[in-house]
């Protein structure tokens, strides 16, 4: 029998490639019209369009929400990469992410105007994880998302840690401003839509373990090296900028999903 840690590792992996694998079972579904090339006018006005390419265009669409405002979110709206994430609060590969990795792309890429961040709450193991994510978007209605968001992720943090007590406490030390309206809006009917808009997406797009990433459609699974991300988000701005456009429109040559040797995986239920 494997040990525990090579147990683990094994349905990281395959969590990883399950979700490879649906995202791009769901961008061919999305259809193509048997050509690589997609009808932009007059010659010359724009750049050639491979099939692959506009596949991932409307599944970005179909990802990234763009919202003015949006407290899930940071980064411009008009940046040309938008990076989703599909994340669980007792997650750990989420919150190493969140430690190490985020704080790099907003320093690199975020502050320069290229990258847009959009959090999407996809809980897996259960009702504490809903819970906390009921939470943050409360938190996120007093513009404090990000503040209890890495509170959360500060350090691991499973079921009774996870308790409506406990998520008070955190909001106070993130910096909340009204604890009785955060009480009333983690348990109201509002909450529980938005948790499940966004993970009804996910699962649409199939996403099936967490942290799981969509790049520009590009898919990127399990708490990456920073290298990895950067990697995607260089080609995604690349593409971008031979399209012509914010990012909704790019070129040939776009890359997949990226697991390099030595990169951690991800979370996925009965697996964390």
């Amino acid at each position: 029998m494997p040990a525990p840690s090579t147990t683990r590792r094994l349905a990281a992996t395959g969590a990883v490639i399950a979700f490879v694998v649906a995202v791009f079972l769901t961008v061919l579904a999305l259809g193509d019209d048997g050509g690589g090339v997609r009808d932009h006018g007059p010659a010359g006005d724009r750049p050639e369009v491979s099939a692959e390419q506009r596949r991932y265009d409307e599944l970005t669409g179909r990802s990234a929400r763009r919202t003015e405002g949006d407290p899930m979110a940071v980064g411009r709206a008009d940046a040309p990469v938008v990076l989703v994430e599909y994340a669980d609060y007792q997650c750990s590969y989420c919150g190493e992410f969140a430690r190490t990795t985020r704080p790099e792309l907003v320093e690199r890429y975020v502050e320069r105007g290229l990258l847009r961040i959009e959090f999407r709450n996809f809980p897996i193991f259960g009702a504490d994880s809903e819970r906390a994510a009921r939470a943050s978007w409360a938190a996120g209605r007093q513009g404090r998302f990000w503040e209890f968001h890495d509170e959360l992720f500060a350090h691991p943090r499973k079921g009774d840690a996870l308790a409506e007590d406990r998520l008070v406490e955190l909001a106070r030390r993130g910096g909340v401003p009204d604890l009785d309206r955060f009480r009333r809006d983690l348990n109201g009917e509002a909450a529980g839509a938005a948790l499940e808009r966004d993970r009804e997406q996910g699962y649409r797009l199939g996403v099936q373990s967490t942290p799981s990433f969509l790049v520009n459609g590009r898919p990127v699974a399990g708490a990456q090296p920073v290298s990895v991300f950067a990697e995607v988000i260089d080609d995604a701005a690349a593409a971008a900028r031979r399209g012509g456009t914010d990012g909704t429109e790019g070129a040939d040559g776009a890359d997949g999903a990226r697991r390099p040797d030595g990169g951690t995986g991800g979370d996925e239920p009965g697996g964390r």
